[in-house]
């Protein structure tokens, strides 16, 4: 083999990797995959996108590389002929109000240019078009587009007093500290209805904020009443909307600008024209029709604008992001939008020889949208780059002109190669991915008995034409539909605002602190700190590293964060504690021989062989049962992925019953030998008496589902209807709706 043409990686043993040495062929696409917990990521991310970006920092002068991303060295005794890596993962583009997909893409500027040039009348430079600079934004709403306001009709029950709950809002309710210093502090009658209340009384509560409060002791300073909606709109209304917690949420109304009417512009910037459309207009089309009036536009200066600008539209159109606008906000494009998006970025680069790591590409997709996902894919490796994918997904896997399978097991159990090779190898490999590789999935030949249903009425949020849907109660719904057709309006848009009861378990990080674990997060922690507490008669808090157990040198982290000013700063494992973040004295306490380090280190199959204690071990029972017997009870949750988290909040639901529960794609991150696992969750929630939408597009999930609501027939303005509402079975006889063909396609005995 020629050297330079492959990726060497020597024993590797970066996080559960046992001494793997691989070699990965460049230029080509090269699929990873296994159980969730198997170590993919440790290859892929933890050394090879690791290595290459710290490799390529170390290009820059120590000046430049204080202010890039710092990378420490990966576990491994050599990395070779690696190429300048661009990472493409799963993270929403997020952004704030003022990041939309025009900007992000860089069309939006092009737009600017071009209006600066061929627009009528002439205003200026292409910076006026801009809604973030303030010649172009609007001066009443600063660019934002919409005003966001206190709803008053929420915030009070009027024919309520301020002694019985009459403010509704959480942090204001009755025995709150602003209802203790500030409502009945002696300004209104605390037992006065307020549809009593005079119109000064009235406006005194909303706004008040001059009358002196009289407190009860003797030295506290001066304070003044301030009014609830004054107070409300100071606390929570200076964030950006997608920071708002939900409660606070309830209490607002959300109206477009009335001087820009939601453009963001100034009236100047839209009353300039290009063949009677402006700018705002033009960002407010749908992507396939944008490119439709571009295409018209024959104004010889405008052409290499309108050349570019067509070029990332068409990009675009390929992804099957047609039903994009311009104007849409980044912070809510779904994961798989924002991946795609990400990778648009890279397609126009005449850089080769590059390599292109990418996330689960297909999270989020539709069967239907992973074949053009591939089509990039292949685009991109013909380039005569390098391709690596961290996949599940069977049409990925089969596009591989390199798999590399990692296992067997999960955790302690993982970090092994099982198999390296071609497609037509893993089909006869004797692993896990080999094995559902040659399974086909049956249809479900006996449905549930509906019990009732839970309708929508009515619903025309977003690209919605009028839908009235009815989801059974009872049974196992589906909610499936090609990207953009208008599921997560329906259920999170409408849905859940006509029935606020229902519990929502989704792929949103459950702590970003490095202090937060499985053991904390679960509750166990206060019976196990009790449990060693009993058994040594000390005391409890001495079982925390958060709190007097917590060694002085690291204050329980575990390690030490060294800054070396210029170079890369370095974690290093605190020699205090060797990594154990507890003081010495507290580990000498023991339980049944084990030390609160040695519980911490322990897995979740571990944990349960050694705990009696019920409340642990049903706990544990329950983490066991959503596939995390792997994960550790100390591991920090900052470092889960989308799918653990959706499943470590699964798994305190287990034993519930006779709730509605909505789950947002959670075959997330799975392998599929996992998605049977996470079936029979799903069943058993079911079977206890409750209600459950998955929102999903796996077909294994849509054969095993007792209904389906299928949405459709396309994305944005070609999407929003219900094409299809019945049994699975139903579905593959009677539909003809994209989801139903690649079901029909994916049945035993096609």
């Amino acid at each position: 083999m020629v050297e330079n043409q492959y990726i060497k990686l020597v024993s590797l043993k970066e996080n559960n990797l046992k001494n793997v040495t691989l070699t990965i062929p460049k230029k080509k696409i090269t699929v990873f995959t296994g159980v969730s917990g198997s170590g993919k990521s440790s290859i892929v991310f933890d050394t090879i996108s690791k290595e290459a970006q710290r490799q390529l920092n170390q290009t820059f002068s120590t000046y430049i590389q204080n202010r890039l991303p710092t990378y420490s060295q990966p576990d491994a005794l050599s990395i070779e002929n690696l190429s300048p890596a661009v990472v493409i993962d799963q993270r929403r583009l997020g952004g704030n109000a003022r990041s939309t997909l025009g900007t992000i893409t860089d069309i939006y500027s092009l737009l600017r240019l071009l209006f600066s040039r061929i627009g009528k009348p002439f205003i200026g430079e292409s910076n006026v078009f801009s809604f973030n600079d303030p010649k172009g934004m609007c001066s009443r709403c600063q660019g934002i587009g919409r005003k966001v306001e206190p709803d008053i009709e929420k915030l009070f029950e009027k024919t309520k007093s301020l002694n019985e709950g009459a403010i509704l809002f959480s942090t204001f309710s009755v025995g709150t500290w602003y209802w203790q210093k500030h409502l009945i502090s002696g300004i209104f009658n605390p037992d006065k209805k307020l549809m009593d209340y005079t119109d000064t009384e009235w406006q005194t509560l909303l706004h008040g904020k001059d009358k002196k409060i009289v407190l009860p002791l003797k030295n506290e300073p001066v304070k003044y009443f301030e009014g609830v909606v004054d107070r409300f709109r100071r606390m929570y209304l200076k964030k950006e909307i997608n920071q708002l917690s939900n409660n606070v949420k309830k209490f607002i109304t959300i109206t477009n600008c009335t001087a820009c009417n939601g453009t963001r512009l100034s009236q100047e910037v839209l009353n300039c024209k290009i063949d009677g459309c402006n700018i705002a207009q033009f960002a407010a089309m749908e992507v396939e029709e944008l490119i439709k009036l571009i295409e018209t536009i024959k104004d010889p200066i405008a052409k290499p604008i309108i050349s570019n600008i067509s070029s990332r539209l068409h990009n675009l159109m390929d992804m099957g992001l047609y039903y994009l606008k311009l104007n849409r906000e980044t912070s809510t494009l779904s994961g798989g939008e924002s991946q795609r998006v990400k990778m648009i970025r890279h397609l126009n680069s005449s850089l080769t020889d590059m390599m292109y790591i990418f996330d689960e590409p297909s999270i989020g997709l539709h069967p239907h949208d992973v074949h053009s996902l591939n089509r990039m894919l292949q685009k991109l490796r013909d380039k005569g780059n390098t391709v690596i994918v961290v996949e599940h997904d069977k049409d990925i896997i089969k596009i591989a002109d390199h798999i590399v399978d990692v296992g067997p097991g999960a955790g302690t159990n993982g970090g092994e190669i099982v198999y390296e090779g071609n497609l037509l190898g893993l089909y006869d490999a004797d692993t896990l991915t080999g094995k559902c590789m040659r399974m086909k999935q049956s249809l479900k030949k006996e449905t549930r008995k509906l019990n009732g249903y839970l309708s929508i009425v009515e619903a025309s949020k977003h690209n919605l034409k009028n839908v009235t849907a009815h989801i059974p109660c009872g049974v196992l719904t589906v909610i499936t539909g090609v990207a953009g057709s208008g599921k997560s309006t329906l259920i999170f848009g409408e849905f859940l605002e006509q029935h606020p009861d229902a519990i929502v378990i989704d792929q949103k990080s459950v702590s970003t602190s490095i202090r937060s674990t499985p053991a904390t997060y679960t509750g166990i922690m206060d019976a196990i700190r009790d449990s060693f507490a009993t058994s040594n008669k000390v005391s409890k808090s001495l079982f925390s590293f958060n709190s007097e157990g917590a060694c002085s040198k690291c204050q329980g982290n575990g390690f030490i964060n060294t800054d070396l000013a210029f170079l890369e700063s370095i974690r290093t494992t605190c020699e205090t504690c060797s990594g154990k973040r507890f003081k010495d004295e507290v580990l000498r306490y023991t339980l049944d021989g084990k030390s609160i380090s040695d519980v911490l280190d322990m897995t979740v199959l571990e944990a349960l062989q050694f705990f009696r204690d019920k409340g642990v071990v049903s706990t544990l029972k329950a983490l066991s049962e959503v596939g995390l017997d792997y994960m550790t009870l100390g591991q920090p949750l900052s470092t889960l992925s989308g799918g653990e988290c959706q499943r470590i909040k699964l798994a305190g639901h287990l034993h519930r019953s006779g709730n509605i529960y909505v789950l947002d794609e959670p075959t997330t991150g799975l392998h599929m030998s996992d998605v049977r696992h996470l079936l029979s969750i799903l069943n058993r929630l079911v079977d206890n008496g409750s209600t459950v939408i998955v929102i999903e597009h796996n077909l294994d999930i849509m054969k095993q589902a007792d209904w389906i609501i299928d949405l459709g027939p396309g994305g944005g303005k070609k999407g929003g209807k219900i094409m299809f509402a019945g049994t699975p079975h139903d579905l593959v006889t009677r539909s003809n709706s994209l989801t139903a063909q690649y079901l029909r396609n994916d049945i035993q005995g096609d």
